[in-house]
């Protein structure tokens, strides 16, 4: 077996996220793979970038569909979301973050709230649109008749030449 990516402090850290899986009593099947092992064929793929099912057995690691299975299972179950929070909450503590260097923007956070709701205005004293909620127009068509919401001009207009 390969050197371990992860070593004996960070598997502490992570085996308790990691969900348990319940074997039958009666028909048991095969013993799952070691999830550490598993782990570690997940951050060689991860780092170097191979296809998964060029994933060495000679490393000890697993098939890499079984890897792939595992980081499935996994992210489906939050444990990199888990994992991640509490890595930071660790650095955090440790004051090892150093956040003068950090960039948020909204491609990566949610915007909740869509920020301010009464910035002040650029161009003159006009209203801002997120002040006061724009009055809804009725559509005509061109000869001024209303038209119903579900109607284009041009569907209205043909279907009145006819």
């Amino acid at each position: 077996m390969s050197k371990l990516i992860v070593d004996d402090e960070l598997w502490e850290v992570i085996r308790p996220l990691l969900p348990r899986r319940k074997r039958r009593f009666r028909f048991p099947g095969r013993k799952p793979f070691d999830d550490r092992r598993c782990l570690n064929g997940i951050l060689f793929v991860l780092r170097t970038g191979i296809p998964w099912e060029h994933l060495p057995q000679e490393a000890g690691w697993g098939s890499g569909m079984t890897c792939w299975r595992r980081l499935r299972d996994w992210q489906e179950a939050g444990v990199w979301e888990k994992l991640h929070e509490l890595v930071l909450a660790r650095l955090q503590a440790a004051d090892k973050i150093d956040w003068s260097r950090a960039a948020v923007d909204s491609s990566s956070i949610r915007a909740v709230g869509a920020g301010e709701k009464n910035r002040p205005q650029l161009h003159g004293s006009q209203p801002s649109r997120q002040q006061a909620p724009r009055a809804r127009r009725r559509r005509r068509d061109p000869f001024g008749h209303l038209l119903d919401r579900r109607q284009s001009p041009r569907r209205h207009a043909a279907g009145a030449a006819r």
